[in-house]
């Protein structure tokens, strides 16, 4: 049987041999360590899906939208729509003790946007890459109309 989006940690792990872990039980920096991962990867391949371009436009048009202050405002945008679960996990990520802090971005968006690659990261890794493309995909759209 096919393996489905979903699937892509197991596959990881089943590939190469890695020990699966229970993504409830790693620490919320982690989760958000990978969840930054996934975001960038659906923007990125949103932006080429767009067009070919230079490498400097393509990153300049995702730049727009992977990094912390935006992030915050989707995270806003999405608010409502999270579950129980998906709300406990957003708030380890957000209140997580982190040692860095973003370049150009206030503490209250940075932590916000931890929080919200931390529940990317959760998704991801409990197989529910459907459950983050439901999220994402209705945040980006509204957050792209209201910043032309």
């Amino acid at each position: 049987m096919e393996k489905g989006i979903g699937d892509i940690p197991e596959l990881i792990c089943e590939t190469f041999d890695y020990k699966r872990h229970n993504a409830g039980e790693l620490s919320p920096l982690t989760l958000a360590y990978i969840g930054d991962t996934i975001f960038d990867l659906i923007i990125r391949t949103r932006v080429v899906e767009r067009g070919n371009a230079p490498v400097k436009k393509l990153h300049a048009s995702a730049s727009n939208i992977v990094n912390a202050t935006a992030q915050a405002k989707l995270v806003q945008l999405i608010m409502p729509k999270l579950t129980e679960d998906e709300l406990k996990i957003y708030k380890r990520g957000k209140n997580a003790k982190s040692y860095t802090t973003a370049k150009n971005a206030s503490i209250k968006d940075y932590k916000s946007a931890t929080g919200f690659e931390a529940l990317l990261g959760w998704l991801y890794l409990e197989g529910k890459m459907d459950r983050v493309f439901e999220l994402v995909l209705p945040g980006i759209v509204e957050y792209e109309e209201n910043i032309q």
